[in-house]
This record gives structure tokens, C-alpha cells and sequence, in this order.
């Protein structure tokens, strides 16, 4: 019997609207905000939460735009973690630390310029919990084996439950939020390319004990270059840091013969790091107990999405972590896919060109992050430099610091058309007023010429009037 026969017979098949794979931020934005509208939303996790996993520094326009959006920005506020009201760099040719505040930026100024540092057993748990509140089928422990094709797109996915047995499951759309590892991002065509710019490699473990930044910057992340590369120091607690290593290739082999070694021997020759953690101990507590190794983390793909399959998230693309976008690329990603599918659902746009939408915004966000990265690498100068870089790359409003904190907040994806108007707000500043006000936040225009424009509560794309 063929997968579409199965369907029919409904022998061992569900069917959904939408499936998605993975419970992480990315795929629970995504089940969330399409069982908002009243989908049938399935979500498929092979890991049983809470589960651990790194990215833990977290920008404004996540917490106070998608979580808004989500209902879950009050919870988030009471959670405890700790506030983060920038970041603190020991980069270029300052010979002291130099620190940039989101409070700089116009667009975050007042009750939105902060975010969160967050321990992800917890923070990701709070997301995946909220999307089944909002009406989602959450099923964990529950690994997805492929996917199925139904006339012509893709239109379920085979898994195993968590007894063990193999199940199909049909739907409109596949939401593919599986990070990294991915099994099926392979099957919307196209291939991942990844970054021989970036070609790094990430060791990274955890403290109790360490020094913080002086108030008020104590919650900042703190990133420190040295000669193979930098590090992060992110405060999860008065007590716990995460720290990681991430250094050059040519670093690699000394790191995957020893990780213990090599991870002492790294701090050792950062002077900065290893005054933090001279009255640091190593964590011993599951899940911090212990090093972990990633390489090869920064990438791209030539295709994102085809007929009832979309990626998001690190499925899709990740790039280097220096300025904390993973969480927020991937719930801004999983945020556009979830427009994209509401509108194809409820038969307002055709489905090509909600996800070409979907496609140009993602690519333009993630390319922002890309090529602003590659000049921070290369440019061994002072903070002044970075700004002038950042207003560079984003053609934006403002002063040079003012673009520098709008692009490492989330919320500057340059001034998407001039001509459309003076003063146009990026897609994160915008999610932040929409999270905040709701459909008080108002119209804005199209980032691109012919495109769409959000729906006044954010969850469909809408065709502007002309």
C-alpha cells in the first residue's frame, strides 16, 4: 500500500493542516501561531523536554515582538532570567572592553530595551508548552523518519511514536524546525552550502563562581576575540556562566584531540576570559557538567522551501553566534512561515507567493546578519568602525551606534524601500510595536515592491492596497 492509499484507508494515518518537526523556539513559533488560527497543528519532537541545548542569549525583538505575539511575553517576564540590557565587547583595537546598550537605539528606547539571557531546558520548555495552550497536538518522543509526497508536494511525514511503532501523518504543509541535524531538509530540493568564510568550530562548557561586567551591564554577554579566535561569556544566573570557545579551523585538531586540555589552554591565552573565571569553578549539575563540541555551524541553503514542505530555523541556515541571532532567526523564520501557511489555508494568497514573501525577508534578514559579520571579522579596528559599518550595510536613519544596536537588537533590516516612505520601520522594530499593541500598531508598507504586508495581528500576510 503507497502512502497516498494509506490516507485514504486511514489505516495508521492522522491528518493534520500543518505538521511541524521539532519542539526548539523555531518550531514551537511556528505550531503556535498557525493553531492560533484554528489549524489542525501536529508537532512531532524525538527528544522529551526539557532537553538541553546552547543559544541562550536571546535579542528584543524575540521577547518583546514573536513572545508578545505568542502570549507569552508576561510569563517570560516572570521567569526570572537574567536581563540583558546589551552587550560588552573586548574586540578590534580597543585596549579597553567597549559596551553598546539597546537603549541607544530609537526603535528599543523605553519599556523595550532589554532581552534575556535564558537556560534553554527551561525557556525552550516554556515555548513548546505554550504552543500546545494554544492548541497544537505536542508529541514528544516521537522521531521523524521521512517525509511523504501526496499528488505532486509533500504532504506528511512517516515517524515512529514513542512505543516505538511507525505511523504516517498527512497535511496541508511540513514545517521542518529539526535544527542542524535535520533529517529531511534535504527533500525541498537544493543543497546546504556551508560558509568557507566561517569555518569555525565551537568548545564550550559551564561555570559557577565567575565575575560579572559591572552593574548596570552585569547581565550583558560578553565577548572577548584572541588570537584563535573568541570567546562568549554569557551570566545564565547570579551564579552559572556559559562559556564557549569558538576558534579557527587551523584550532580544530587541538580541540578534538583534548577537549579538557585544549578548553584550559584556550582560556589561558584569553586574559580577559581567564580573569572572569579565576575564582570559577566547572559546573557539575546535569546538563552543565560537561564540554561539548560543534563544527561546521554556519550555513546556507539554495532552496528553503517547495510545495507543502517549508525550513526554518537552523533546518534552514545558522550563521556565527557573535551576536546571539540564532533564536531570533529562527522564530523570525518560523514567524514568516506561519504567515505564509494561515494565508494559504484560508485561501487569501496563493501559496508561491506567500512563500516567496516568506523566502525574500528570510534571506535578507540572515544576509544582513552574514555580511555584517564578515566585515567584524576582518575590520581589526575600534567600536567606531563597527558602528559606521552597520549604517553601511543597512542604509538606515540615525547615527552610526543607533544602526550598530538596531542590527544586533533584531530590529533592523535596513530601510526596505526608501522610496515607499522617510521613515519606514524595520520588520523587527515592527514586531516589537505589534507584539506590544496589537492591531494598534497599524499598517506598515511592503518591504519589497509588489510584496505583501502583515495582517494588522501579524499572523497572515495581506495584499496592500495600491
Amino acid at each position: 500500500m503507497n502512502d497516498y492509499e494509506s490516507r485514504e484507508s486511514g489505516e495508521n494515518c492522522d491528518d493534520y493542516d500543518v505538521i511541524v518537526i521539532g519542539g526548539g523556539p523555531g518550531g514551537s513559533t511556528a505550531a503556535g501561531l498557525t493553531a492560533a488560527e484554528g489549524h489542525r497543528v501536529l508537532l512531532l519532537d524525538k527528544e522529551t523536554f526539557p532537553r538541553y541545548q546552547i543559544g541562550e542569549s536571546l535579542l528584543p525583538a524575540t521577547v518583546h515582538g514573536i513572545c508578545a505575539m505568542l502570549g507569552l511575553r508576561e510569563e517570560i517576564e516572570r521567569a526570572g532570567f537574567v536581563r540583558k540590557r546589551g552587550g560588552t565587547f573586548s574586540w578590534g583595537t580597543s585596549p579597553e572592553p567597549w559596551t553598546f546598550a539597546f537603549a541607544a537605539s530609537e526603535r528599543m528606547a523605553g519599556p523595550t530595551s532589554y532581552a534575556y539571557q535564558v537556560e534553554r531546558t527551561r525557556f525552550d520548555t516554556m515555548l513548546l508548552g505554550n504552543a500546545e495552550r494554544l492548541g497544537a497536538d505536542v508529541r514528544q518522543g516521537h522521531r521523524v523518519l521521512g517525509t511523504v509526497r501526496v499528488g505532486g508536494r509533500v504532504g506528511g511525514v512517516r515517524y515512529t511514536d514513542d512505543r516505538g511503532r511507525e505511523r504516517l501523518a498527512t497535511a496541508r504543509f511540513v514545517v521542518d524546525a529539526s535544527g542542524h541535524g535535520s533529517r529531511v531538509h534535504h527533500d525541498v530540493g537544493g543543497r546546504r552550502e556551508y560558509s568557507s568564510f566561517f569555518r569555525n568550530l565551537a568548545l564550550f562548557g559551564y561555570f559557577l563562581g565567575g565575575r560579572r561586567v559591572p552593574e548596570p551591564n552585569a547581565g550583558n554577554i560578553l565577548c572577548a576575540a584572541f588570537s584563535h579566535g573568541w570567546f562568549w561569556y554569557i551570566p545564565l544566573s547570579a551564579a552559572l556562566t556559559s562559556v564557549g570557545a569558538v576558534v579557527k579551523a587551523e584550532a580544530a585538531a587541538k580541540v578534538q584531540g583534548d577537549p579538557e586540555a585544549a578548553f584550559a589552554g584556550l582560556i589561558g591565552e584569553c586574559p580577559l576570559i581567564k580573569d572572569f573565571l579565576a575564582d570559577a569553578r566547572r559546573a557539575t549539575d546535569p546538563p552543565y557538567d560537561r564540554l561539548r563540541v560543534r563544527k561546521d555551524y554556519s550555513y546556507d541553503r539554495t532552496v528553503l522551501w517547495c510545495p507543502g514542505m517549508v525550513l526554518v530555523g537552523d533546518a534552514a541556515c545558522f550563521i556565527d553566534p557573535v551576536f546571539s541571532s540564532g533564536v531570533h532567526l529562527a522564530t523570525y523564520s518560523a514567524l514568516l512561515a506561519a504567515r505564509s501557511i494561515n494565508s494559504t489555508l484560508a485561501g487569501q494568497v496563493a501559496e508561491d507567493r506567500c512563500f516567496a514573501e516568506f523566502e525574500a525577508r528570510y534571506r535578507r534578514e540572515f544576509a544582513l546578519f552574514r555580511d555584517f559579520l564578515v566585515a567584524f571579522y576582518r575590520m581589526h579596528t575600534d567600536e567606531r568602525s563597527y558602528f559606521w559599518q552597520a549604517h553601511r550595510l543597512t542604509r538606515q536613519h540615525g547615527t552610526d551606534q543607533q544602526a550598530f544596536v538596531d542590527l544586533v537588537g533584531g530590529v533592523s533590516s535596513a530601510d526596505f524601500s526608501r522610496g515607499l516612505a522617510d521613515d519606514v520601520l524595520a520588520e523587527g522594530a515592527q514586531l516589537q510595536l505589534r507584539g506590544m499593541l496589537g492591531e494598534a500598531a497599524g499598517a506598515e508598507p511592503p518591504m519589497f515592491p509588489g510584496g505583501l504586508v502583515p495582517s494588522p495581528d501579524g499572523r497572515r500576510w495581506l495584499v496592500p492596497d495600491v
